[in-house]
């Protein structure tokens, strides 16, 4: 097994690498020292100098499963992140047409912050209930309180705040002298929103959805506590029965799925904002 000192030491040496690539003014520097971390953690693995290690053959036993729960974990941040879309897009247009609904909606949205997520998860089931006793035809759809269900209303209810005030201020802070010479042009308003307000908020809808999306993945892995599955479930299955080796297997892709959508994200940013610039 791996002792304090090897993590102790990893950190350090992670940070150090970290603080490196912030002093370097090139952009390419903190993917290179990425790249070459992940080479040569492939490569001790190829080499077959981490075998012995017990998260490795941890890993290999359970291997099939991680890879089950890691499919159904990257089905239900998915479905959750549309969810919160969903919830956030008309609300966003609502505050921005009205003042009163600005107000009310973030007010909303912001309480839901406050309430722990395993508090906020424990609530729906129970309110769930209810729904679906009221309800019955619910039930056919595959609605249930436990599982899933209210893992997902839950995480959408968190994710659904970045995206309301990215896209409330894209909408919102486009440049007036911009939207002045649209209106001076005889844009509608329709207009102005999809070809001036929409393309210059771009960037902060990026920024809030690269939120959403990090905070979806991680939040989804408390779903595993109301029955939800993926990597949660395995995670809190190895806490239970104490084993530490396979918290870590189950733990370290859903740290890897939050970093590579962020990376994906702003690396989608980058290529609009460059699109934009050509045409």
């Amino acid at each position: 097994m791996l002792g304090a000192g090897f993590w102790g030491a990893a950190s350090g040496l992670l940070l150090l690498a970290l603080a490196i690539a912030a002093e370097i003014p090139s952009r390419r520097a903190a993917p290179l020292i990425g790249a070459a971390l992940a080479i040569g953690l492939v490569t001790l693995g190829l080499s077959g100098a981490l075998d012995a290690l017990s998260p490795v053959v941890e890993a290999r036993a359970r291997g099939d499963r991680i890879a089950v729960a890691l499919v159904e974990h990257l089905r239900l941040a998915g479905t959750a992140l549309l969810l919160a879309l969903g919830l956030a897009v008309p609300l966003a247009w609502a505050a921005f047409r009205s003042r009163a609904a600005a107000q009310a909606a973030d007010a909303a949205l912001g309480l839901v912050q406050v309430v722990p997520a395993i508090a906020l998860f424990a609530l729906l089931i129970p309110l769930l209930s209810l729904v679906l006793g009221a309800v019955p035809a619910l039930r056919g759809l595959g609605l249930s309180a436990l599982g899933a269900t209210p893992a997902l209303v839950g995480v959408a209810l968190y994710a659904a705040l970045p995206l309301f005030r990215a896209l409330l201020a894209g909408l919102t802070q486009t440049d007036p002298a911009a939207v002045d010479a649209a209106r001076a042009m005889g844009m509608s308003e329709a207009r102005i929103v999809a070809e001036i307000r929409l393309p210059l908020g771009l960037p902060l809808f990026f920024g809030g959805l690269r939120v959403a999306a990090v905070q979806t993945i991680g939040l989804v892995t408390l779903g595993g506590l109301v029955g939800a599955g993926g990597l949660g479930a395995v995670v809190f299955e190895a806490m239970s029965q104490f084993a530490p080796d396979l918290i870590l297997v189950a733990a370290a892709p859903v740290v890897a799925l939050a970093m590579a959508a962020d990376g994906a994200l702003l690396g989608l940013e980058r290529l609009v904002r460059r699109l934009e610039g050509l045409a």
